[in-house]
């Protein structure tokens, strides 16, 4: 069985009304579930977020906007600095209005994770045991 990856970036979160500010990203890829990639933001020990995002498109996000519903994604760059810029729409406030964040992250470090995604499962060749997912399913109908 292939490892966990796991990389923790510094990225920069930008919230209305404010700056940016830096704040943790924990990312990690188990090849068990291998389209998927959790990324766990924190601030000095807290949980701010976790969301799950699709591997294939956080490396298209590299090159070109993508994304639609909660998830979007695109590369900025400002001279020689590269990043992709992810924003995320949360829950519901009152009000009608959502949860905003965006979050910046800088392009080589997450190019670099996704090698090494690559490394523990090649693209094309992730596995779904669809066989054991669908005996489990029936054996609890």
């Amino acid at each position: 069985m292939n490892p966990i990856v796991h990389r923790t970036l510094v990225v920069q979160l930008r919230t209305d009304g404010t700056g940016r500010c830096p704040v943790l990203a924990h990312l990690s890829y188990d090849p068990g579930d291998p389209f998927a990639v959790t990324a766990l933001f924190t601030l000095d020990g807290r949980v701010l977020a976790r969301w799950r995002l699709d591997r294939e498109m956080l490396n298209d996000g590299l090159r070109e906007p993508v994304g639609v519903g909660d998830v979007r994604l695109r590369p900025v760059r400002q001279g020689r600095w590269r990043e992709v810029r992810m924003e995320f729409l949360g829950d519901p406030l009152s009000g009608g209005n959502r949860h905003h964040a965006v979050v910046f992250a800088w392009a080589p470090a997450l190019a670099s994770f996704l090698s090494d995604t690559y490394m523990a499962v090649p693209p094309g060749r992730e596995e779904v045991p669809v066989d054991d997912l669908l005996a489990e399913i029936l054996a609890t109908g």
